[in-house]
């Protein structure tokens, strides 16, 4: 497990400056098929790295790409959640140099997936109709143009938590509009779980902790394990020949 410097790419492209990225490999030769991780808005953190580990011990070459390379959480979270929130912005172009360096990596298959977490389950949503193969959205926040955002994408897998007052309806709302795109899609939402459900530990600032626990956000052991279930069956169907 590695840190991975795509600042020449990325500067190249109109990226952040000196982008880099967590490179969770499988054990083997290869070569694996790909997978782009987007974090938590509290950014690259030890959690988030275990999910790549995960990934990877699934058999994918896991590169988690770092949006806040440029200045860390402070910097550079305002700048991510307004590119998020239009749709556009060098957090885009970050995410599209980290699918191309797995793509063009001898160890990848060519095939690459994206997944993401919180914000990142926001961006993995908005990604997924720019060239990945298959997506994984975990409580990621629904755009205002559902419909137009959604045109095109990838087959996806969904993760809600019933108990996450962050994003009320949104699983049912994806649901919709995939189903209405004809989309191929898996969208669950679990009845006992909030936000962040499939971490396995607290995040954020030990200060935020019991208001985070009030809004549900923290750890769900008895869905996550079928949570992550549901995204390496989907990732093993259209990313492995």
């Amino acid at each position: 497990m590695v840190t991975i410097d795509l600042s020449a790419t990325s500067q190249a492209s109109g990226g952040s400056s000196a982008l880099q990225g967590y490179l969770a490999e499988p054990d083997g030769v290869g070569p694996f098929p790909g997978v782009v991780m987007i974090h938590e808005a509290f950014g690259l953190d030890d959690v988030m790295r275990r999910n790549a580990d995960r990934l990877a011990e699934a058999g994918y070459l896991t590169l988690a790409v770092d949006l806040y390379s440029d200045g860390g959480p402070r910097r550079c979270l305002v700048a991510t959640m307004r590119a998020m929130l239009a749709g556009e912005g060098r957090a885009f172009t970050d995410i599209s140099t980290a699918k191309a360096w797995l793509r063009a990596d001898g160890k990848c298959t060519g095939k690459v997936g994206v997944i993401g977490f919180c914000m990142g389950g926001a961006f993995a949503l908005l990604a997924a109709n720019d060239g990945f193969n298959a997506a994984s959205v975990n409580y990621g926040q629904l755009p205002r143009d559902l419909h137009s955002a959604l045109e095109g994408s990838c087959p996806m897998v969904a993760n809600y938590g019933g108990k996450d007052r962050t994003l009320p309806g949104a699983a049912a709302k994806l649901e919709a509009g995939l189903t209405s795109l004809r989309i191929e899609h898996d969208v669950k939402e679990f009845p006992t779980a909030g936000h962040a459900f499939m971490n396995d530990a607290p995040i954020g600032p030990k200060v935020l902790r019991p208001l985070m626990r009030v809004m549900g956000i923290k750890p769900d052991p008895a869905s996550a394990p079928e949570a992550w279930r549901r995204i390496e069956d989907h990732f093993a169907k259209h990313l492995t020949d």
